[in-house]
């Protein structure tokens, strides 16, 4: 074969392999914790932090779409142990920065623990944010002022009460634990746009039924 002839062939290579690095899914570790965006949705740009309250994990996503994004976590254990001094087996903080490379606005952002796509965390897995306990409670945003909490039947969590434009970043400081940890574990994330009724007096809405809905809109 002759040299050019091999040479074309490496950079035929070496560009495919690039190509398909650039699209692979990232994971990233500290601490003992792996994050992986290998279920699609969305980027991990960086990963960095212990998991303590004074030094969270700090893991910076860009959430493109069109699937609602689902964070995969590895390296939870008991020799992982408990990293925030809540009554749980084990426990780490979490900040989350989010990059809305979507084409739409966010007024409300979910987050699910589950440790299994198809099914929800009921209490009896010890999956849970922080459940029955104070420490790292209330979870904040900053840009989100309202965040309400569910235990069951499903383990979420809920911010709202603002707008995340295209472009724009968000972050969440939460706290995850687990008396009988597994790994991996998944956190189902979902920001949604709240789709506006017309406007209409309040009592004319009352008596249709009609009410202010929210619509996943990742397209």
């Amino acid at each position: 074969m002759h040299a050019w002839v091999r040479v074309s062939l490496l950079v035929c290579t070496l560009a495919a392999a690039a190509h398909s690095g650039s699209a692979a899914a990232a994971s990233l570790s500290s601490s003992g914790i792996t994050f992986s965006d290998e279920l699609g949705g969305f980027k991990i740009v960086s990963a960095a932090g212990s998991g303590t309250l004074a030094d969270p994990f700090v893991v910076v996503e860009e959430i493109t779409g069109p699937q609602e994004p689902v964070l995969v976590i590895r390296g939870l254990s008991a020799a992982f142990g408990n990293r925030i001094g809540s009554h749980h087996l084990t426990g780490f903080a979490l900040t989350k920065i989010v990059v809305n490379k979507t084409d739409d606005d966010w007024n409300l952002f979910e987050m699910e623990l589950r440790e299994t796509l198809d099914h929800q965390s009921p209490y009896g897995d010890g999956l849970s944010f922080g459940q029955g306990s104070a420490v790292g409670h209330p979870f904040t945003s900053d840009k989100f002022p309202t965040v309400n909490e569910t235990d069951e039947p499903s383990d979420s969590v809920a911010f709202r009460d603002a707008t995340v434009h295209p472009g724009e970043s968000v972050s969440f400081n939460l706290v995850i634990t687990d008396t009988s940890p597994v790994s991996p574990f998944l956190l189902l994330q979902q920001p949604t746009r709240i789709v506006a009724v017309g406007p209409q007096p309040l009592l004319a809405l009352a008596a249709t039924g009609a009410r202010v809905a929210p619509t996943n809109h990742l397209h």
